[in-house]
């Protein structure tokens, strides 16, 4: 502070404005995830994977320091407002990071959007943001939430799977689940079920399942969801293949384990993709936090990636907020998952795969690539968005 004084006082002299990158304050950055309850898991990947880039990049961006606010939204969408109208008012953070679910992001995207902070999703994606509702103040690491959902309904097309039962919890991040499994998917939808957001008990899904006895199950149950409908479904005795996203992945597959083995999910990395940031952020993730990055940890990390490009790319001065908009879609940065660019509504345009769950001869379990679906794929919506 008495240097800070000082600064001020040296710039009245001389007639000339100390900014925050003058004065070396630091770059304050707020992660606003779930990290309690069914999802915790989730919400901690995230954590982790952005604070091993901030530890890689040094603890510093455009040599300012760089602190990390944390904060649990409890996945209630009212505390979450209340939660980063501190993050944005007590804490003044330059950056807000998170959420991990859709419902969240809608409750808190107009309070950072409109005080013209930078909103960084790490894994929410809905389409309502995607389209005519995009916003200069709002980019997204993982994709629009309908496009991994495309990937299993193209398998499932591909695969010839006449009958498909279609499970997922009633949520925007649901509905849109569905919209993208059903865009290249033509057979038949035998029944569609939504259940109550953190739903642990899926004995009724079962039972329809096995008395309809669909070519496929397709299912969206991210977090504690995703544990449970796995461990019911493999007691329950069901052979029907499973077309998964974010039900079998790294946040899961710990409580999961034999259980998911050989479950297909659709994703836009896996921890196996095979190229050299890839395998040293593994390796590293592995070493520090004793688990398997997912997607979740992969998302934090690019975002991570993605701010420290924009404030280089300003020396460190983001008073300008235009100026670290361009630096933002510009996007200068190497992404974890290779191909990697912004369309011009703020959501990647980025390769898609179709995943398996494996068991390592460590003993540990993980997702990993069967084949790559879509390459170099954006989103539908961009075409509504007025450029950015």
């Amino acid at each position: 502070m008495k240097q800070l004084t000082k600064l001020a006082g040296l710039a009245a002299l001389l007639g000339v404005a100390v900014t925050p990158a003058t004065a070396q304050e630091k770059i304050k950055i707020g992660v606003l995830v779930t990290t309690s309850g069914p999802a915790a898991a989730l919400g901690q990947q995230v954590r982790d994977g952005f604070a091993l880039a901030i530890k890689d990049l040094g603890g510093k961006m455009a040599g300012r320091d760089v602190e990390i606010v944390n904060a649990d939204d409890e996945l209630k969408p009212d505390g979450a407002v209340v939660k980063v109208r501190g993050l944005l008012e007590r804490d003044k953070v330059d950056f807000v990071v998170g959420p991990i679910f859709s419902n969240i992001l809608q409750a808190i995207h107009r309070p950072v959007t409109d005080s013209k902070t930078f909103l960084i999703s790490p894994n929410a994606g809905p389409s309502s943001y995607a389209g005519k509702e995009c916003n200069p103040f709002f980019y997204v690491t993982s994709y629009q939430n309908d496009q991994v959902h495309e990937i299993l309904g193209k398998v499932a097309q591909d695969r010839s799977y006449k009958r498909v039962y279609l499970l997922v919890p009633n949520y925007q991040a649901g509905r849109d689940s569905v919209a993208g499994f059903k865009l290249d998917y033509k057979g038949e939808i035998v029944e569609e079920s939504y259940t109550p957001l953190n739903t642990l008990d899926f004995q009724p899904e079962l039972s329809k399942i096995a008395a309809l006895k669909p070519d496929a199950l397709f299912t969206f149950m991210p977090g504690g969801m995703g544990v449970n409908l796995v461990k019911q479904y493999k007691q329950a005795g069901a052979t029907v293949p499973v077309l998964s996203a974010f039900t079998v992945d790294e946040s899961t597959l710990p409580a999961q384990q034999d259980a998911a083995v050989g479950m297909f999910g659709g994703a836009n990395w896996a921890p196996n993709l095979d190229n050299p940031q890839n395998k040293k952020f593994v390796a590293a993730y592995e070493a520090a936090y004793n688990g398997v990055p997912g997607t979740y940890a992969m998302q934090a990390y690019d975002a991570a990636l993605l701010i420290d490009s924009a404030v280089k790319a300003v020396k460190g001065d983001l008073s300008n907020k235009d100026a670290v908009a361009a630096a933002l879609k510009k996007a200068d940065f190497t992404s974890l998952r290779g191909n990697f660019k912004f369309s011009n509504n703020g959501y990647p345009i980025q390769d898609f795969y179709l995943t398996k769950v494996a068991k390592r001869p460590d003993g540990k379990f993980q997702t990993e690539i069967v084949e790559k679906v879509f390459s170099n794929y954006g989103d539908r919506y961009a075409k509504d968005c007025a450029a950015k």
